[in-house]
């Protein structure tokens, strides 16, 4: 009875205290505490390096990390240097090879890495001395050999031709000039010319200018105390001399006057790259810098923002939508971007400014204040897992004279903001009256939809403003045409080649594809196959007029604007039938095409697929042509066959392959007897 009567007294409580949780608000936070994060023994040798060490005894490794607390520096017509110099670096000493460096790094299982402003070793506790060894040797005596030199500008000179064809990339470089301008070390850009500028010399010249102890900092991490620590530095690092380093002043930039579309035109592009951007002024040091992390976060810094539940979640725009807020001690800048459909693009940029409106004259609510707190404060504590995380911790302490307890009271800093607090940061930051929005995509489906917010300033992929070349008002599309028949050879040649086939040779990660095209124009076929180690890897084929594509021996479904965007590729030279097949013709002015001026002709089929093509203006010759569905193929080398010219040398860019595909023709004939055989 007495157990029956303690039972029942007990749920009564229970209920009680269940009927006082007021379910409606959510509970409120416990008080944040303040974080013991370890100690960072720090020590200075006389040369002024200062050195921090973290000891973690979890496992038998220990890491070394270098980072010199230089100012940005402008390359000028070397950039491009900075990006090759810790490879430049790593390239061999006076005492190793490349090879032997390579070599021996490995045998111990040991990593290095150098930057234009770092080196970074790690490796087993009881490698430590030889890693050192091995760091010290790269440190000192860097030889800077040319033929590395040779390669790694190669490798540049290609990826920087890749990223002009890469819709990102252009986004990012054009932000990057708008924000800082070409004349700041966040704006300038390399280029091919910039590149092939870069000596030997100059990495020797910047290695004996900024390669100075007295404003380098050392992070030790790992199986080491701080006597061991001491040391190992003495014996590695003492020699190292101290030396005068230049310092850098830039002018700040500003955000625009008055928000402007920068818009650049890709006509392969699917989708519109949409970044709206300005510079802004934010750095650790900034009493605001925790305010607008949590005021990022809300707006456009996870799943769970602004930004992305209006244009992914309500309106299906995109499949993210993102913003960000940086930190630099110089300049940053904000930006929010989304990749759109084309048919969404001034859609998706009202929406993206009004959410940056909205934010800043209505503010936040409790309940996001709340979630930020929670996502940062959980980013925050994860951080804290790594190690290396102290040691960093103690280098920005001391780099950007931070208050001791900064990091040891940053959940607390986090945790008092408040509402008005994120609101007054919204309404000093958020600039939705100066911005710059910037757009790649296909001008044909979105030019016009762009005017509606105001001026539109056209620029080329590689951030310049884009030249107005003039044209004569009396140049038609069809005499861009027949100037180009005329070049290849004349109208009577061209018309004349009945059927032909192509065998051409290409090159993709080391595999080697055969392509062979046949075509057989009064029928109306066309059979293009790759054979890859002998076997017909696909076969895009039109067999009198009916388009099909079968791949490892499966035919694949395809719509009916596919198949005529197939058949746009089934004559040899297809603009002798431009007018038989009843294509649209639009000439959209001369543009500048790789240094070369070019008429830039929209051609659309009956379907209302369309492919952009450029003609050279001095040669007549066509040079490039764009698309939506296969990306952008160049053409050059033409050579005469029998009376016509055709291109040798066909380089294509498409989303669906890792890199370009360069194809070369090694046979080519007109008038080549063909059967059915070769189109199936």
């Amino acid at each position: 009875m007495k157990k029956l009567f303690i039972f029942i007294l007990l749920a009564a409580f229970a209920n009680l205290a269940v009927a006082q949780i007021d379910r409606s608000r959510y509970p409120d936070p416990a008080p944040a505490r303040e974080i013991q994060l370890g100690n960072a023994d720090s020590f200075t040798l006389p040369n002024g390096l200062k050195v921090f060490v973290v000891e973690n005894n979890k496992l038998p490794r220990v890491a070394f990390s270098l980072v010199l607390d230089r100012d940005p520096i402008l390359e000028g017509d070397k950039s491009g240097m900075l990006g090759m110099y810790g490879d430049m670096k790593m390239g061999g000493t006076k005492n190793r090879t490349k090879d032997q460096l390579d070599q021996e790094i490995d045998f111990i299982g040991a990593s290095i890495s150098a930057g234009a402003s770092s080196i970074f070793g790690s490796s087993l506790k009881k490698h430590q001395d030889k890693l050192l060894e091995l760091m010290s040797d790269i440190m000192y005596n860097p030889v800077f050999p040319q033929e590395e030199l040779d390669k790694l500008r190669k490798q540049a000179i290609t990826g920087l031709a890749a990223s002009k064809d890469d819709p990102n990339a252009i986004s990012s470089r054009l932000a990057s000039k708008l924000n800082f301008g070409s004349d700041h070390p966040y704006g300038e850009d390399e280029t091919e010319a910039t590149l092939n500028n870069v000596t030997v010399d100059d990495f020797k010249a910047y290695y004996n200018t900024y390669f100075k102890p007295n404003i380098a900092y050392l992070a030790i991490v790992g199986n080491i105390n701080k006597a061991e620590a001491q040391q190992l530095v003495n014996k590695y690092f003492s020699k190292w001399e101290r030396g005068t380093v230049p310092s850098k002043s830039y002018a700040k930039p500003a955000a625009p006057e008055q928000s402007f579309v920068a818009f650049v035109d890709r006509a392969a592009s699917v989708q519109s790259v949409v970044n709206i951007t300005y510079p802004m002024e934010m750095h650790l040091t900034n009493p605001d810098y925790i305010a607008s992390r949590v005021l990022n976060y809300i707006l456009g810094g996870g799943s769970s923002s602004r930004l992305f539940m209006n244009l992914r979640e309500d309106k299906g725009y995109t499949y993210g939508a993102y913003s960000s807020i940086g930190s630099d001690k110089l300049v940053t800048s904000f930006r929010a971007n989304a990749s759109v459909k084309q048919t969404a693009t001034d859609s998706a940029i009202v929406e993206m400014v009004y959410e940056i409106r909205n934010l800043r004259d209505n503010g936040i609510t409790e309940e996001e204040l709340i979630a930020a707190k929670a996502n940062l404060s959980g980013s925050f504590g994860r951080s804290l897992e790594s190690p290396s995380t102290i040691a960093n911790f103690a280098i920005n302490t001391e780099r950007y004279n931070l208050p001791k307890d900064f990091y040891s009271t940053y959940l607390q800093q986090l945790n008092a903001l408040t509402v008005e607090d994120i609101n007054a940061a919204a309404k000093k930051y958020l600039k939705p009256d100066n911005l710059y929005i910037t757009v790649v995509g296909n001008g044909a489906e979105i030019a016009n939809s762009l005017l509606a917010f105001g001026e539109v300033k056209r620029f080329t992929n590689t951030g310049e403003p884009e030249r107005q070349i003039a044209m004569s008002e009396d140049i038609t599309a069809q005499d861009v045409i027949d100037a180009y028949i005329a070049a290849i050879g004349g109208a009577a040649n061209v018309r004349n080649i009945k059927t032909s086939k192509v065998e051409s040779v290409a090159e993709i990660q080391g595999m080697k594809l055969q392509i062979n095209s046949v075509f057989d124009e009064p029928n109306l076929s066309f059979s293009q196959k790759t054979i890859v180690m002998g076997n017909v890897a696909s076969n895009t084929a039109v067999v009198n007029g009916k388009a099909s594509v079968t791949a490892n021996g499966q035919e694949l479904p395809m719509n009916d604007e596919m198949a005529e965007a197939i058949k746009m590729s089934m004559f040899l030279i297809p603009e002798i039938h431009f007018d038989d097949l009843g294509y649209t013709l639009v000439l959209d002015g001369i543009k500048d095409v790789d240094g070369q001026e070019a008429y830039k002709l929209i051609v659309s089929n009956p379907m209302g697929t369309s492919q952009t093509h450029y003609f050279a203006v001095e040669s007549g010759l066509k040079i490039k042509t764009e698309s939506a569905e296969s990306g952008e193929m160049t053409y050059s080398e033409y050579k005469e066959v029998d009376g016509v010219k055709y291109p040798m040398l066909m380089v294509m860019k498409s989303p669906m392959l890792p890199m370009a595909l360069e194809t070369r023709v090694e046979k080519i004939e007109f008038n080549a007897a063909v059967s059915a055989e070769d189109f199936k």
